[in-house]
């Protein structure tokens, strides 16, 4: 079987196969690489006051690596665009988040973020949104999923879904909202009444694997290994035939080497007769 190995289509058909078994190593190698998802970051980075236009783009998917991160931006509210988000906790309380929307300078179209401002227990604390320039600092946090759910006759909210509030505002914003760490007007603190500061501490995120990317990384490791599976087979399969045609060309010529069939003489009994 090793001469028939050494023929030189055979070599060739081993290097073809080592060939595209190094390709399909490469893709599962490629596989494992992306099954594990971007971890995210530690939590020094994110407690890093960064400015929002540099960490996060309206229109965009927030990801795992800028969620958490504590961001200060400057603009000004949109005084009578607030909603109130309900079945909103504070210290065993059940109450409400005061969210308005806040255009951003610098950002694209004038983008409008929603701040959450405060939690109050009753819809009538609600303190009125500063006007004028203002500046925030606060955490930025995905947005909720929305609920299908009409307001109540309050304007109430049943979650912080960004998308829902952009409807409602009709303006372009973030995929995305800010929990009001501080607010200030001409550089004093903005009065707050009876809101309370919502203050979200950074959420523990675990790298997640996608087990369908390792499925695909360990198929392609069986393609390269059926890859020289197949030649080894090719190659048994021409050798065994070899050998079928030698035992062909052998019994061919001890037929040859025979001769003729020698004639048997009459019985002497017939030839008297």
């Amino acid at each position: 079987m090793l001469k028939t190995a050494l023929q030189p289509r055979w070599i060739l058909a081993l290097l073809f196969a080592l060939a595209l078994s190094a390709v399909f190593v490469l893709l599962s190698q490629w596989q494992f690489s992306t099954a594990e998802s971007e971890p995210p970051p530690a939590a020094s980075t994110t407690e890093e006051i960064r400015p929002l236009i540099d960490v996060f783009t309206p229109g965009v998917e927030l990801t795992g690596s800028a969620a958490d991160q504590v961001v200060s931006m400057n603009g000004s509210f949109s005084v009578d665009d607030t909603v109130l988000i309900g079945e909103r906790l504070y210290d065993g309380e059940t109450g409400y988040w005061v969210v308005t929307a806040f255009t951003v300078d610098g950002a694209p179209q004038d983008a409008v973020m929603p701040v959450v401002r405060g939690w109050v227990a009753d819809p009538d604390d609600v303190e009125p949104a500063p006007s004028g320039a203002a500046a925030v600092v606060g955490r930025l946090l995905p947005p909720e999923g929305p609920i299908p759910q009409a307001p109540d006759e309050d304007g109430i909210l049943p979650s912080l879904a960004s998308a829902e509030l952009i409807n409602i505002w009709d303006t372009p914003g973030y995929a995305a909202f800010v929990s009001a760490n501080e607010i200030t007007v001409g550089g004093e603190a903005a009065p707050t009444g009876s809101m309370r500061t919502v203050d979200v501490a950074a959420q523990p995120q675990e790298t997640s694997v996608n087990w369908m990317n390792i499925f695909y990384a360990v198929e392609w490791f069986v393609f390269a290994g059926f890859a020289v599976f197949l030649w080894w087979r090719l190659v048994a399969d021409a050798y065994r035939s070899s050998l079928e045609d030698d035992d062909e060309y052998y019994e061919d010529d001890e037929d040859d080497d025979e001769g003729p069939a020698p004639v048997r003489p009459a019985p002497t009994s017939e030839v008297q007769k």
